[in-house]
Formats: C-alpha cells, sequence, structure tokens
C-alpha cells in the first residue's frame, strides 16, 4: 500500500506520523527538524534560509558532458577545479568505428584533469554514480553531477542532477541559487517480500507520485522503520530512481548499515548519524507498506506506467493494447509496434533483457540473478540476457566469488562497465522487439531506436530478480514471485586496486602549465546576441503531446560521438520528434547573424516587411527598427524537460537559433535552468496556443519586463496584418538569471563580470 497524505505531517520520534491539524506542534521550529534543513542549512552561504545559495562539497561529469562544461569554464575565465571534480567516461565508453571523437573526448577529459586538478576515471572502470558512491559520498555532505540521476540519498548525502551551467557556476566559485524546497517524508514501513527488488519498490513509489507531481521539485527524505530491513546497496537501488519522480534530490535517514558501507569502502570518518529530530514537519508525506509491494513492470513509454507484473498477466491484452495506441501517436505513424502479437498461451514473450548501470548493476541484484539462473538456461532463441556491473570492483568480487561463471553457464553475456544501454548507446533490440531492462529509463526511443527510419522498439523497466526469472522461462515474462531463491547473499568485498591503479588523482595538484588536448571534433561554443529590447520569436515546432522529454529535444545514443561539437550536435534536435524543426531554426538564426552583421534581413525573408508594419501598427511600437529587434526561434510545448540533465537539450536550441520556449509549464527545474543558462526566455502561458509554426510572436520591452511583473508579459501574435495580444509569464528568477538572460548566456554574463 502506498498512501500520500493530502496536508502535511509532523514526525514524532521519527516514528509516528501526525497530519497537520492533529496536534498542537509549531510549523516553524518543526520544519527545521529535518535532515534535509540540516544540510541544506550547513552548505547554504546566504543569511537566510528562504532563498538559498549553494556551494557544495564535490562534483560529477561524465563523458557526454565535461568537455562542454570545461569549455564552458574555460572561456569564463576558470583557471583551477575548486572542489574534488569527478570526471568519469561511461557514457561515450565506446569509440567510434573508423573516428577518434569519443576517445578524443577522453583523452581532453584527462588533460583537463591535470591541468585544472581534476579526478579522472578511465572508460570502463565504472560507472559515474558508482564511483561517487565507493569514494565520495558521506553523511551530511552535498554533491552536485551533470547527470540527472545524481542521487546518494542513501548515503547521507544530498545530491543533485543539474545542467552543465550549474556545475560551471561552482567552478567559478559562485553558488547554487534556489528558493528553499518543500520536503516530503517518505515513511518506509514493513519488509519487502522475497523476490522483491529496489526497482519494484522504486517504480511503486514512482507510479504513485509522478502523475500528480507530488513531490516534484522538492526533497524526498526517507524515514521510518523499513529502512533499517534493506541493506545499504539495496537502498541505493532505490534511491537512484528518485530522479524519475522530478524530486530535487533524496536523503535518507543513515543507520550502522550506512556506516557499515562506507567503513568497507575505506571511508569510516565520512559516517555521521543523520535522522529527524523528535518533530519534524514534512510538506507531505509517502507512506509505503514494503511488504505490500509486488515485482512491477514499468510499460512504455515511461517510468512511472506501472503495473504489478501479476496484475498484467491478468490482464495482458487489454493493457498491451492502450500500450500499442500510445506507440502509434509517438511514431506518428512512421513505424508500426506492437505488442499482442507477442502473447503466447496467455503469457507475454520479450525479445532481450539487459541488467546495467547505477540502477541494475549493483552487486546485490548480480548475485540475486545469478542465483535465479543457476543451473538453467537462457535458451538458443531470440532471447538474450545482458549484465553489466557497475564497477570494476563490483565485477572484480563477482568474478572472484564465481557469481560470473555462474552467469556466463546460463548464456547470459556479461559485459563491461558501461551506462550505454541506459540510454541508447548499447544493446538495441531489433524492430518491434520489446526489452526489459533494470536501468533507469523507458522513455520513447531511449533504447535507440529510430521512427523517423521505419524503426522502432521499446524498453519495459523491471527489476533484476523478475528480469532474471523471465531468461529462466526462456523469455516468457515472470514474476520473481514464481520462484524460491531469494536472499542468501554472501558479503561484499570491495577492493580498490583498480582505481589505486587507473584513476587519475590531481585534486589539489593542478599543472598550470599543462596544455589541453582537442580533438578535431571539440568545438568551441559559437557567439550568442545579448537580449536586446524587443524580440521577435519564429515558431519553429509546436508539440502538444502531454511530456516532451530531453530524449526527444536532443536524443541519446548515437548523437553521443557529437556532445563536444556544439553545431555538430544541434543538427539533431528534435530530429525524432519534429525532423523539420532544425532547418526552420537555422533559417531564423541565419537572420539573427545578417542583423548583427549589419546586413538587410528582408533580403533573406521578404515577408519581414510586412511583420514590421504590423508590428509598428501596435501602440507605441510605430518606431520600431527589425535591426534594433533580436530575432530567434520558440518551440512552443507543453511540459517540456522531463529526464536528463543534460544541457545540450537547452543549447542545441540556442547555437542554431533559439531565443525561448513557452510552455504551459516546465516539467523540471533543472531544464528550465539549462535554458535560462543558455539565454533561452523560460516564457510559460495559460491560454491555448492558436499560433502555428511559420507564424511571428513580438515581445516588446522584454528586458524591463525582467526587471518588472514577470507574471504579465505583454506580447502579440502576428497573424496576418493583425497583432493579436498575448499574455506570457516567467516564474521566479533569482537576480543572477536576470542578467544572465540579459547577457545572452551564462558565457556572456560570466566574461562580463570577469
Amino acid at each position: 500500500m502506498i498512501q500520500l497524505f493530502d496536508k502535511g505531517i509532523f514526525l514524532l520520534d521519527g516514528q509516528t506520523i501526525a497530519e497537520e491539524g492533529t496536534v498542537q506542534l509549531d510549523k516553524e521550529t518543526a520544519w527545521k527538524e529535518t535532515i534535509s534543513y540540516g544540510i541544506l542549512k550547513q552548505h547554504n552561504t546566504s543569511p537566510a534560509m528562504d532563498f538559498l545559495k549553494l556551494k557544495f562539497d564535490a562534483m560529477a561529469s561524465h563523458d557526454l558532458t565535461f568537455v562542454g562544461i570545461i569549455q564552458t569554464a574555460k572561456a569564463s575565465g576558470m583557471t583551477r577545479f575548486p572542489m574534488p571534480y569527478v570526471l568519469t567516461n561511461c557514457h561515450n565508453s565506446l569509440c567510434a568505428v573508423g573516428g577518434t571523437i569519443n576517445e578524443d573526448d577522453h583523452l581532453f577529459g584527462l588533460s583537463a584533469a591535470k591541468k585544472y586538478g581534476g579526478i579522472f576515471v578511465p572508460p570502463h572502470i565504472a560507472v559515474i554514480h558508482q564511483y561517487m558512491r565507493e569514494m565520495h559520498a558521506g553523511c551530511g555532505q552535498m554533491i552536485l553531477g551533470s547527470d540527472s540521476h545524481t542521487r546518494y540519498g542513501a548515503l547521507g548525502t544530498m545530491a543533485i542532477g543539474e545542467g552543465g551551467g550549474e556545475l560551471v557556476k561552482q567552478l567559478l566559485n559562485t553558488t547554487y541559487d534556489i528558493p528553499y524546497p518543500k520536503v516530503v517524508a517518505v515513511y518506509l514501513d514493513g519488509k519487502p517480500q522475497p523476490g522483491v527488488g529496489p526497482q519494484d519498490i522504486a517504480l511503486a513509489i514512482i507510479g504513485a507520485v509522478f502523475p500528480n507531481g507530488y513531490v516534484k521539485n522538492k526533497v524526498m527524505e526517507f524515514v521510518g522503520p523499513g529502512i533499517a530491513t534493506m541493506d545499504t546497496d539495496f537502498r541505493n537501488g532505490i534511491d537512484v530512481m528518485t530522479t524519475e519522480t522530478t524530486c530535487l534530490s533524496s536523503i535518507w535517514q543513515t543507520d550502522a548499515d550506512t556506516k557499515a558501507f562506507l567503513a568497507l569502502h575505506g571511508r569510516a570518518d565520512a559516517y555521521r548519524e543523520l535522522k529527524p529530530g523528535r518533530a519534524a514537519y514534512y510538506d507531505g508525506c509517502v507512506y509505503v507498506d514494503l511488504s505490500t509491494v509486488k515485482p512491477m513492470i514499468a510499460l512504455p513509454f515511461h517510468p512511472s506506467n506501472t503495473y504489478a507484473i501479476d496484475e498484467l498477466n491478468a490482464n495482458l491484452s487489454d493493457i498491451l493494447h492502450t500500450v500499442e495506441a500510445e506507440a502509434q501517436k509517438v511514431s506518428g505513424g512512421r513505424a508500426p509496434f506492437t505488442l499482442t502479437d507477442k502473447i503466447e498461451n496467455g503469457r507475454l514473450r520479450v525479445q532481450q533483457g539487459v541488467i546495467a548501470g547505477c540502477a541494475g548493476g549493483n552487486y546485490t541484484n548480480v548475485v540475486e540473478a545469478a542465483h535465479a539462473l543457476k543451473g538453467k538456461s537462457c535458451g538458443c532463441d531470440a532471447f538474450s540476457l545482458s549484465v553489466y556491473p557497475s564497477s570494476q570492483p563490483v565485477f572484480l568480487d563477482l568474478m572472484r566469488k564465481g557469481v560470473l561463471a555462474d552467469l556466463m553457464e546460463t548464456g547470459v553475456v556479461v559485459k563491461t562497465t558501461f551506462c550505454g544501454p541506459c540510454f541508447g548507446a548499447g544493446d538495441t533490440p531489433a524492430h518491434n522487439g520489446l526489452s526489459i531492462r533494470h536501468t533507469t529509463r523507458n522513455f520513447p526511443n531511449r533504447e535507440g531506436s529510430k521512427p523517423g527510419s521505419g524503426q522502432m522498439a521499446a524498453v519495459a523497466l523491471m527489476d533484476a530478480r523478475s528480469i532474471a526469472a523471465t531468461a529462466a522461462n526462456g523469455g516468457i515474462l515472470t514474476s520473481a514471485q514464481e520462484l524460491d531463491c531469494w536472499g542468501r547473499i554472501p558479503a561484499y568485498s570491495f577492493d580498490k586496486t583498480v582505481y589505486d591503479r587507473r584513476v587519475y588523482q590531481g585534486y589539489r595538484a593542478p599543472e598550470a602549465d599543462a596544455q589541453l588536448v582537442y580533438g578535431p571534433n571539440i568545438k568551441d561554443w559559437p557567439e550568442m546576441s545579448p537580449l536586446t529590447d524587443n524580440i521577435l520569436l519564429k515558431v519553429c515546432s509546436k508539440i502538444l503531446d502531454a511530456v516532451t522529454t530531453t530524449d526527444e529535444l536532443i536524443p541519446s545514443g548515437e548523437t553521443s560521438s557529437y556532445r563536444s561539437n556544439p553545431l555538430g550536435l544541434a543538427e539533431f534536435t528534435l530530429s525524432r520528434r519534429d525532423p523539420a524543426y532544425v532547418g526552420r531554426s537555422k533559417a531564423v538564426d541565419a537572420l539573427e547573424k545578417a542583423r548583427t552583421a549589419g546586413k538587410d534581413m528582408t533580403a533573406l525573408e521578404p515577408e519581414l516587411a510586412s511583420v514590421l508594419e504590423t508590428i509598428r501598427s501596435i501602440p507605441g511600437q510605430e518606431g520600431v527598427q527589425l535591426q534594433d529587434t533580436e530575432i530567434g526561434s520558440m518551440v512552443y510545448a507543453m511540459k517540456p524537460g522531463d529526464g536528463s540533465a543534460r544541457e545540450q537539450a537547452a543549447s542545441c536550441q540556442r547555437v542554431i537559433g533559439g531565443l525561448a520556449n513557452i510552455t504551459r509549464e516546465y516539467a523540471t527545474k533543472r531544464y528550465r535552468s539549462n535554458c535560462i543558462n543558455w539565454g533561452m526566455l523560460p516564457f510559460q502561458m495559460a491560454a491555448e496556443p492558436e499560433f502555428e509554426p511559420g507564424d511571428y510572436i513580438y515581445v516588446p520591452g522584454i528586458r524591463r519586463a525582467l526587471d518588472g511583473d514577470l507574471s504579465h508579459i505583454a506580447a502579440y501574435w502576428i497573424h496576418g496584418s493583425e497583432a493579436v495580444p498575448l499574455t506570457l509569464y516567467i516564474t521566479e528568477l533569482s537576480p543572477e538569471e536576470t542578467e544572465i538572460l540579459k547577457a545572452g548566456s551564462l558565457i556572456n554574463y560570466n566574461r562580463r563580470s570577469v
């Protein structure tokens, strides 16, 4: 059972839930008794707690993001890394056939670690989050990462995944600025049933809280007696999935098992007890009876599309029909995808299984999968199962204990430490295939298929235990509770020899004279214009989907080779959702470049003459000149930005002409922050959008508006010869964010500040 409380709650002595209004306690005192308050207060550099200016203890990036971050920080005047900054190479690990692109990025990262004093984890050594769990997370700390699954709450670390711009600010010794977030208690009670794993509990929580935004941009604070029934490795598997709720961060109360985990990894001094005070106030509560959670599955195309596996098997045809209908919307009719044809004798046949990454590749999950498959076979048909341990130390201990040998004897393919299956760069299933994965996401085309090319597959998320049970059953979807082999897990032995011998440890030892190593695909950011007083936006895409993910804004997978080439990567923007967008936006960018060069834009786009005439018909705008009006492309989307922290979801729009988004709402704080850091105005609009691609929207006096009433920003839809009034708004901006938007980007702002 999972219950969401309608009101705030007081947690008494860490055990008893009392709804607001049922006890006479001072809320203003009690809200300071949460674990979250203590950590945020410790890291806040502002004298007030209503608006936080945070500095972090450490940071982490992987090889899809660190090149752009370092390039941005270097352009802004950075001379060294002021804190431990870990550069892992777990995403772009596979080097391109016939080219040098990916390995060039790795050499750049190593050279940056030497020059600026960083920590460099070479390819295939560890996935980013497992390395940070093992070597850096500690109780009461805060870590910022340029990956959305930056979550180390089960180790007492409040970790946040953000776009690269926010990491750049830390590298420049400035702060992460947010209003004090609401804090929601996640009260764990009972004990997980045998065969129920961390992914099952995570999916049950995601399914309960995501649809109504219950924890959006809030901190999830895990408390309650149920925590003690799970070891820390298990807790880590739940914690990393909190990203899929759209929360800001997570934190857990700590105990003897947390202490033992840190001591095992040679960091006993990183432990301290964290628990709520005697009466702590929370803005909401998610009550979870762990004993009621069954093996779960998240069907395509979102981690919140959850069912108990038993429920799915009992209603197979009806439920799968709904997924097929959604697949038709996702593909836009460009690629067929079917599931009901995979029903055999009332059960669902799947084509592939994967256990990998920061969620699935943990020691406990792999051991449990091996126990389920011991003495069995994955079969010689289409079904296959791949296992990717989360780090070389985990790989090493699994090997020494014979676990990997047991898996390989069943036909499982054991692969290197790699994040690829999580974002479409590894184990892409066959066309019309269904893959079951203990990874982090199952967004549309996340597994690497290309509907625009007539290819489509899909992913369902499951726990490693049920994936192994399915493999033991020849690929027929099977709940882990159909087997009786759970819980006999030998103690883990951590050996960091591979880290000692392969990880470059340069923190506090920068080599200022060292040279950065650039490959031909590593490019600097192009110039971006500062914001003018008036702006003209051309609508270049209109997306009415309920949610638009960052994977749709900039696809993952094969595009990863271009992450260090801003213009090269931008060619893929919205390519799987609106293939015409790039051409439209680049045409607008050509107009803006003509404007900044002092050329006549109407020579490139004759319709601008009539657009200008309509603008001049607006009272007070009679003297407007195109030469003084920045022109940029604009995307309308209902709720964009669910998913990855990758800043490229915004920067790719910006470098090919993007100047604004208009939305009903932003799915995540991190995507909105990315837009701001790249000079993209984060407009919102309550009214239904009547404009279409090709139309223009004129916003007069935008610089003044940013300093004034953000709740009512006048704009005009240029509809033929008519200027139709629109009302836009922007939610709260910090003073720094306002200046970044005026400067045209964080890079411009930093250059001006130096």
